[in-house]
């Protein structure tokens, strides 16, 4: 990789659970513009280890090294395929980071008193959904009051399985790592963030915003996964 510069990096955008890839649209139409070739992963959400195999095979058809950039459950997807030898970097947006034999589940079972509780329905035939009148204000309460009810309307099905998928070999262990907490987040706790960005060793910048963040504030991820970009080509160059 070396010699390569900032534009000669590919981004893969990985979407976490409730949603699909449509939600990086904004972050999409920043780095494209700016010269970045840009794919956004369309996981099934149904277990990790489908969607693993998804992400991998994006990873494949890579022609550049790959800043892999998660959001949500997004982050232990990347965490288990971003060893693959394609990816350069990891960068988690607000973000489960799990170690070796973690999981979501394992990640959530104990959350701290007077930590946000997500308003998860109980599960219907494997799958999860959040509630639709409290969805808002869990999830996206920085996004237009439109573009939240549809989010909400347009939920996919979160797999219990992929929940309980566990991780084998974390690539935050042999990757650089970048790190976006968002300080508003009412899904995944602030303290929870700040605890797994530093035992990731990543770097680390703090933005006001939502779980949704890469929705409501799309240049402040750009910026920072352009920012992964640079760095890990400087790097290289070394």
């Amino acid at each position: 990789m070396a010699g390569i510069s900032g534009a000669l990096i590919s981004i893969v955008l990985v979407h976490g659970g409730f949603v699909d890839g449509s939600g990086w649209e904004g972050v999409h139409q920043i780095l494209t513009k700016d010269g970045y070739s840009v794919t956004v992963v369309q996981n099934p959400t149904k277990s990790l280890a489908e969607d693993v195999a998804f992400t991998k095979r994006v990873l494949d058809a890579q022609k550049s090294p790959v800043i892999l950039v998660g959001h949500s459950y997004g982050g232990v997807v990347i965490t288990e395929s971003g060893t693959h030898p394609n990816v350069a970097g990891l960068v988690y947006i607000t973000a489960f980071a799990p170690d070796k034999g973690e999981s979501v589940n394992s990640l959530i079972a104990n959350p701290a008193p007077g930590a946000p509780v997500p308003p998860i329905l109980p599960p219907q035939d494997g799958y999860l959904a959040l509630d639709k009148a409290r969805f808002a204000a869990s999830f996206a309460a920085d996004v237009s009051k439109a573009k939240a009810a549809f989010m909400a309307d347009s939920q996919v099905p979160w797999g219990v399985d992929a929940l309980n998928g566990t991780i084998t070999a974390p690539a935050w262990k042999v990757k650089p790592s970048w790190y976006m907490v968002a300080t508003d987040d009412k899904m995944i706790p602030v303290p929870a963030q700040r605890a797994m960005s530093k035992r990731a060793g990543s770097t680390v910048v703090e933005a006001a915003g939502s779980h949704a963040i890469y929705v409501s504030k799309p240049k402040e991820v750009a910026a920072l996964i352009e920012r992964a970009a640079k760095e890990v080509s400087a790097n290289a160059a070394k």
